[in-house]
Formats: structure tokens, sequence, C-alpha cells
């Protein structure tokens, strides 16, 4: 009875403290972005960008993807930011050369390959460094 009483104990507490390291895994993430993204400015957003090296395409966790090209680093937030983790491995199938919105975007785990979520994006921002003046 004692360690059942333990187990429900240690289970409750994990449980009340679940929102809040998820709480701080999005302030984590914001601070990581906003980061990044640091001395440049947004652009207007975009449909589609041009992208043809996609080994320069990476997750910001529970943000959405980035594409860097040339002095732009173009970002497209996910509708369900908290389902796109550092695990997780966008898989996109596009044609042609550009990179749009409405390509047919899955995700898959980094450990073990297994399909792992949709990912649905928004426009893509562009954020060029701010001129010195």
């Amino acid at each position: 009875m004692k360690h059942l009483l333990t187990m429900t104990a240690a289970a409750a507490a994990l449980a009340l403290t679940a929102p809040a390291s998820a709480h701080d895994r999005q302030e984590r993430s914001d601070e990581a972005f906003a980061e990044l993204v640091e001395g440049r400015v947004a652009g207007e957003p975009q449909s589609c960008i041009r992208a043809f090296r996609s080994n320069r395409l990476r997750v910001i966790e529970n943000v959405g993807i980035a594409y860097e090209r040339g002095d732009t680093l173009w970002v497209a937030r996910t509708d369900n930011p908290r389902d796109l983790g550092p695990w997780d491995i966008p898989i996109i199938r596009r044609h042609g050369s550009q990179l749009c919105r409405h390509d047919v975007r899955e995700t898959v785990d980094r450990s073990s390959g297994m399909f792992s979520g949709i990912l649905f994006l928004n426009e893509f921002v562009p954020y060029r460094r701010a001129e010195e003046g």
C-alpha cells in the first residue's frame, strides 16, 4: 500500500509540473527564435519561396521551419507549434525549385524514422538584416 501511495504522489507531482515545463519549453523556443532574427527586419509574407538546397531547411522548435538563402532568413510558422519538436524532421513533397506553404508536409521522428505528424505552415516571412545607417 505504501508503494502505491508513493507512486500516486509521484504521478500527481509530475502532472502538476508538466504544464510548467511545457510553458518553459515554449518560452525557450520563443527566446531562441528572437535571438535567431535579432538584427533582422521582417518583410512581406510570401506563399512560395525559391529553395534550391533543401539541406538549408531547419526546424525551429515550437515555432516552425526556417530556410536561409543569402542574407535572408525565411520563416514559416506552424499552425500547431507544440507539435514541432527538436526530434521532428520535416519531409516536404514539392514540385520544382519552389517551397510553398501548400506543399504536402509531414514529420518523422529523428530516432525511429516513423511518421510523427502533419505540418501545417503559414506563409514564409523574410527576415533581412537591418541596414545600419
